[in-house]
C-alpha cells in the first residue's frame, strides 16, 4: 500500500518547540532504575496519544506531562500556558498530581503518595477527554515498562519504587485500569483499545506478582 499524506502538517513548528522544551527540562533526568533518557517515555506518550488520533494540543501535552510535576511548578504551567496556549496548559495541570512541592506532610511519605495518587484517580470524571488520553497514554507506556522489566529483573524491579514488594504500585494500576474502563466512551473509540491494553497488561502484571509472592493482600485502595 502507498503511504498516505496530508494536505498540510499535522505536526508544525508548536510540537518541534515543545519537544525542544521538554528535552532542556528532562536532558539529565532518567528513568527509574535504568540508563534510559526519560525523554523516551515521553516521545512514547506523544506517540500513543497521536495513535489514539490525539491532536496537536494533546501531542504537546504528552511532550510536557511531567515538566510541572518534575520540578517546574507553577512557573512552568504559566510558561507553558503562554507559549502552547490554555489547552496544553489544562493537560498538562489535569495530568500532575503535585505542583509545588508534596502538598501533603513530608514526614509520612507513604501516605503523601496514597493520597495523591487517590485523588489523581478520583478526579477522572473532571478531566477532559483530552486530559484523559494523555493519561491513558502516559500509563500503558508505563505499564508496558513495568511488564517488561519485572519479566526481566523480577521482585527486583520494586526496589525501584522503594515500596517493598510492589503491592501500592499495583493497586494504583489496577485503580487507574478501573478509572479508564469507566471513562472510556468520552475518550472516544480509537481509545478504547489502548484502554483494553492497559487492563490486559495490569492483570498480567497481577499474575506475575502472584506467581512471585502469592496473592496480593489487597486488590484497591479500599481493600
Amino acid at each position: 500500500m502507498p503511504e498516505s499524506f496530508t494536505d498540510s502538517p499535522l505536526l508544525t513548528e508548536r510540537f518541534d518547540e515543545a519537544l525542544h522544551y521538554a528535552t532542556a527540562h528532562h536532558a539529565r533526568q532518567l528513568r527509574k532504575g535504568t540508563p534510559v533518557p526519560y525523554v523516551a517515555h515521553l516521545l512514547a506518550v506523544a506517540s500513543l496519544v497521536l495513535e489514539m488520533h490525539g491532536d496537536e494540543d494533546e501531542a504537546i501535552g504528552g511532550l510536557l506531562h511531567d515538566v510541572v510535576e518534575d520540578g517546574g511548578g507553577t512557573v512552568a504551567l504559566a510558561e507553558i500556558g503562554e507559549r502552547f496556549g490554555p489547552t496544553v496548559a489544562e493537560i498538562v495541570l489535569a495530568n500532575s498530581d503535585r505542583v509545588d512541592g508534596d502538598p501533603v506532610d513530608r514526614g509520612d511519605r507513604g501516605r503523601a503518595w496514597y493520597e495523591r495518587k487517590r485523588a489523581y484517580v478520583d478526579a477522572f470524571p473532571s478531566k477532559s477527554p483530552a486530559a484523559l488520553r494523555v493519561s491513558l497514554a502516559d500509563k500503558v507506556h508505563n505499564a508496558r515498562s513495568i511488564l517488561l522489566d519485572y519479566r526481566t529483573h523480577g521482585d527486583a524491579l520494586w526496589a525501584r519504587f522503594k515500596q517493598g514488594q510492589g503491592l501500592a504500585t499495583r493497586v494504583y494500576y489496577r485503580e487507574l485500569a478501573r478509572a479508564f474502563e469507566r471513562e472510556a466512551p468520552r475518550m472516544g473509540p480509537e481509545a478504547a483499545p489502548f484502554v483494553e491494553e492497559l487492563r490486559r497488561t495490569v492483570d498480567a502484571i497481577t499474575a506475575l506478582a502472584e506467581s512471585h509472592q502469592g496473592p496480593d493482600t489487597r486488590a484497591t485502595f479500599d481493600g
